[in-house]
Order: structure tokens, then sequence, then C-alpha cells
């Protein structure tokens, strides 16, 4: 049985999804208000959100950024705004998919199944990738290829934050606003002074591979499956 949460104030449409979804054994808990969908996901587990973006007391988008805080779950927008400019904050802001209502069941359906096949194999590779770097973050401590690096401080904040967004980019900006152990002040040219360290200490261990690649003007990627 597939665990979905809705967050859906038109309790109408929230039952026929609901109804509907159960032959396909996919089980909907809706939320009509978006605190208590936000409590639900904080305290139970879900596979997939469904989220309307017109609800009560919360615009979705402003929901959907408090959830991505707190929870990568694949999201689907299901929502009677057509305005572009929604369905592209809403992308940009983790969501997986746009679905404009009105919608036929069956399509949402199918689309919450392409989502968590995507999703599944996602999350087999990520496995597969986690031995490669080993984070403890009460210690401050990362292991590469199971050789513990020296790291300052501000070097593990870096490499922590690359590691949670690897295949992703991370901006200088970013790396500095999100770490404690480098001033606001600092420049980018600090940030890649450090970085390049970073990347002569896992060329240490892995001299043939490189993880760390500069994305022009903009900041760095950690590559899991570098050539």
């Amino acid at each position: 049985m597939i665990e979905v949460l809705m967050i859906e104030d038109d309790s109408e449409l929230a039952q026929i999804i609901t109804k509907y979804l159960a032959k396909f054994d996919i089980n909907v808990t809706n939320a009509e208000d978006p605190y208590i969908g936000l409590s639900k996901l904080e305290i139970s587990t879900y596979e997939l959100l469904i989220l309307d973006l017109t609800l009560p007391g919360m615009d979705g988008l402003e929901l959907l950024q408090r959830i991505r805080k707190i929870s990568d779950i694949p999201v689907i927008i299901s929502s009677a705004r057509d305005d572009i400019v929604d369905k592209v904050i809403g992308l940009e802001r983790g969501a997986d998919d746009y679905l404009p209502k009105p919608y036929n069941p069956r399509e949402l359906e199918a689309r919450i199944k392409s989502i968590l096949r995507r999703h599944h194999k996602s999350d087999q590779k990520n496995t597969e990738e986690s031995n490669i770097f080993e984070v403890n973050e009460d210690g401050m401590m990362i292991s590469f290829k199971g050789e513990l690096l020296s790291l300052t401080p501000a070097e593990f904040d870096i490499l922590n934050a690359l590691i949670k967004h690897k295949n992703g980019v991370v901006s200088r900006a970013d790396i500095i606003y999100q770490s404690e152990f480098i001033n606001d002040d600092s420049s980018f040219k600090n940030v890649d002074v450090m970085v390049s360290k970073i990347r002569s200490k896992l060329a240490k261990i892995d001299p043939d591979h490189t993880y760390i690649k500069s994305v022009r003007g903009v900041g760095y990627q950690l590559l899991t499956n570098p050539a």
C-alpha cells in the first residue's frame, strides 16, 4: 500500500480522489488545513504529497518552502491556479510535478506511480553511493572512502553542504551564509581557496577522480559519480 498525504481544502474533491486511488493500493490521508498537514508530515511517514496551492491561512507555495526544510518527500502540486509563474515557482521550490485542475484521477494515479518509480531508483543509487562519504555532524567529521579527512571547521561546513546537495550546485554566497565558521565579510576568493584545499585532501585518497566541480559564476557541485 502506498501512503500519500494530501493537503487539500476541497473536502469533496479529496473524497473523490481518496476513493479512486484506493482502487490502486494508494491510501490517501487528507488535511484541509496547511498547518495540520505540516504536522502530519512531521509525525508520520508518507511516500508522496499532493499539495493544493490555494489553502486557508497559508499559501501553498509558502507551505512548500516549509516542507522542504524538513522533508524531501516527492510533491505533486494540484492547483486550479494556471499562472505560469506559480508553476515555475512551485518547481523551483522543490515540487516534482504540477497538475492543473481539473484533471482526470487516472492521470494523477499514473503520475504518482511514475514519480515514485523515479525516486525509488534514485534512492537505490544514493544508497550505493552513500559509502563514498560518511558524515558525523555532531563530531564534525567526514570520512571519504573509509578514510577520515582532516578538515578545518570551515572546510567541514563546505564539504558537508556539497554532500547534502550532491549533484546539485551550491553557490559561494550560500556557503558563506550557511557556515558559522566563515566570516560574513569573506570574499568568494576565500571560499575558492578552501575548496581547493578540500580537493587536495580528496585527491590524496583518490587521485584519479575530481569530485568537486566548479560551476562558473555560481559555485560548486559535488559529483558522486565522477568520470
